[in-house]
């Protein structure tokens, strides 16, 4: 074969396989789909001999684990922004150098996923090769994580070979302070040590989180396109809007939250959530709207729209965030179990998130100057004498929601993107600059970096979660009992678990084993139909009662004792005989031994 090459033709010879991934003219760049080494141009009649073969490789990660499919898109969360420059080898190993830097692994592992990519050109190809990870630690390697921590993980800025000395002294030497005759050696604590403290970890422990601010921390650009080359780097934040609402009722409500998801690159608002609750709810809600069908969406306020106006159905891949507690906190967190990279900035780093920022200020200003009078605050809303912006609230939640979706679609679809970084290709296919058309060209170019999750995925992984206990009376979870019938023996171990739980209704509860959610009904009937802060309640107030009644229990426990000495003390202290009880016992029954049937027919 000399010519008609094409773009992943899958190309065999012998025990060779490449795959092409350019072509310009007389020359293509392939990879060896064998050694996996980087790929190169060469001449296309270098490739007289080989054959084109069928590609094998399926798409579809569900056979997968749980862990193998996050790790396979985290892997091409790193990469993504590689794969447009693939074929510019200056550009690439400059890229491959940055992303090993902001990841904290080397240039080599990197060109390692990029390789495994690019030769099986799916995301699976970039999922781990299946091991046992359950392997428990050692007795030495115990003691390795005990000193590292207590020695090495501190300000005091010991070294790596004191730190092996001090454990040598608290762990190898017998009770005389003599060193024993076995022991691990320093190379093997280095060892340990290497795999087990990551860099940051290592600079924050030692050095101070406020050093790691200003002095180490990856710097990641000066502006957003340095960060999100491509579509798929969500940026999340709220606000509460500049607007006061009130009821059906006529009741003042207050100012609602806005929280808002905004595509790095293209700018486009990936979806929202509009409620009188923050924090983690508000979260839940904003990205089960982001994976949603948009168009059933607005039909469900009376807004017929085409897909192409909205066309987002697909969690980002990266997510953008500031160090708010909701961010931060382990429920929102969990989120990376589908795969998503979560990156919360530091401190002091606004212009990072800068297209969301921009999202809330554009937003505002389409609404406001044409709803003045009508609950909109001002600037000088809280300086004293001015007026009260509360008295003219008239629109209800649903009524400035309906509001909120024509902004965001004019956001999204009649924007114009006056500075966008157009490149010679967008100039040659004419993309319109708009928001969701940039999103689309995005979309078609490789390094997208978008996953698919259904609604009932992202809401089971984003339930909060404990721990429960296996006993003989079932699944305790927060103080209650659930059961499934084909569970047994765990109940007798009595092993602790990770449990799902709803907060809204205790009804069932689901266990996390090996990535599923199995689910646990609800023991105790008296606790339907509630959620957690009602049984919590419910608990309390019976706590409540038990505690008035202990005075009371006190004083009876008293009385008894006394009415016991009492009889006690006056019976007869004499020794009895313990001769004849067989008859002295059958005269007492003759004695006490009633006829109930005459006694009662008696007194009719």
């Amino acid at each position: 074969m000399s010519d008609g090459f094409r773009k992943n033709m899958l190309l065999e010879k012998a025990d060779k396989k490449v795959r092409v991934l350019a072509v310009q003219e007389d020359i293509v760049l392939i990879i060896d789909c064998v050694k996996k080494t980087m790929p190169k141009w060469i001449k296309s009649e270098d490739l007289q001999g080989y054959v084109e073969i069928k590609d094998m490789v399926s798409d579809d990660l569900e056979d997968l684990s749980v862990e193998a499919r996050k790790i396979a898109y985290q892997r091409y969360g790193m990469i993504a922004c590689i794969l447009p420059f693939v074929d510019d080898e200056v550009m690439r190993t400059e890229l491959i150098g940055k992303v090993a830097e902001e990841q904290g692994i080397s240039k080599q592992c990197v060109r390692n996923y990029l390789c495994d990519y690019l030769a099986m050109q799916s995301v699976r190809g970039l999922a781990p090769k299946e091991r046992n990870t359950d392997k428990p630690l050692s007795a030495d390697e115990k003691n390795f994580r005990k000193a590292i921590n207590k020695y090495y993980l501190t300000t005091k800025k010991r070294t790596l070979k004191n730190t092996y000395t001090l454990m040598l002294k608290d762990s190898y030497c017998d009770s005389e302070g003599k060193l024993l005759q076995v022991y691990p050696s320093y190379w093997q604590f280095r060892y340990f040590a290497r795999k087990y403290i990551s860099k940051q970890t290592e600079l924050i422990s030692r050095e101070g989180l406020s050093a790691y601010q200003r002095d180490y921390r990856p710097l990641v650009g000066d502006g957003v396109q340095s960060f999100a080359p491509n579509v798929g780097v969500g940026m999340l934040d709220s606000t509460v809007c500049d607007i006061y609402l009130r009821n059906e009722a006529g009741g003042i409500v207050g100012r609602p939250i806005l929280t808002a998801c905004v595509d790095a690159y293209s700018g486009l608002c990936c979806g929202y959530s509009l409620s009188w609750e923050g924090g983690v709810y508000s979260l839940t809600d904003l990205m089960l709207n982001v994976v949603a069908d948009k168009v059933e969406h607005c039909k469900k306020f009376g807004i017929e729209i085409k897909q192409e106006e909205w066309p987002v159905c697909n969690l980002p891949g990266k997510l953008v965030t500031d160090m708010g507690s909701e961010y931060k906190g382990t429920t929102f967190g969990q989120i990376t179990d589908l795969g998503v990279q979560m990156v919360n900035l530091p401190a002091y780093r606004p212009e990072l998130k800068s297209q969301v920022e921009k999202f809330f200020d554009v937003v505002q200003g389409y609404y406001k100057p044409y709803l003045k009078g009508k609950g909109v605050i001002e600037p000088d809303y809280q300086e004293r004498g001015v007026h009260d912006y509360r008295k003219d609230a008239c629109l209800t939640l649903e009524q400035f929601e309906v509001i909120i979706i024509h902004c965001i679609l004019f956001y999204n679809s009649k924007r114009v993107l006056e500075n966008f970084p157009y490149t010679d290709e967008m100039l040659n296919l004419a993309i319109k600059p708009y928001p969701n058309e940039v999103w689309k060209y995005g979309c078609s170019r490789e390094g997208a970096n978008l996953i698919k999750v259904s609604k009932e995925q992202l809401v089971m992984t984003l339930l909060p979660r404990t721990v429960g206990k296996f006993t003989r009376q079932g699944l305790s979870v927060n103080g209650m009992h659930f059961h499934n019938i084909t569970y047994r023996e765990q109940y007798l171990q009595g092993n602790e678990c990770e449990v799902a739980y709803n907060p809204d209704d205790v009804a069932c509860v689901w266990l996390l084993e090996k990535g599923k959610y199995i689910p646990f009904e609800l023991i105790e009937n008296r606790f339907r139909d509630k959620d957690l802060v009602g049984v919590q309640d419910m608990k309390q107030k019976q706590r409540e009662l038990v505690r008035q009644e202990q005075n009371a229990k006190a004083q009876a426990e008293i009385d008894l004792v006394r009415h016991i000495q009492t009889i006690a003390g006056v019976a007869d202290k004499g020794t009895p005989s313990i001769k004849h009880i067989r008859d002295n016992r059958k005269k007492e029954v003759g004695k006490t031994h009633k006829d109930f049937v005459r006694e009662v027919l008696a007194n009719v």
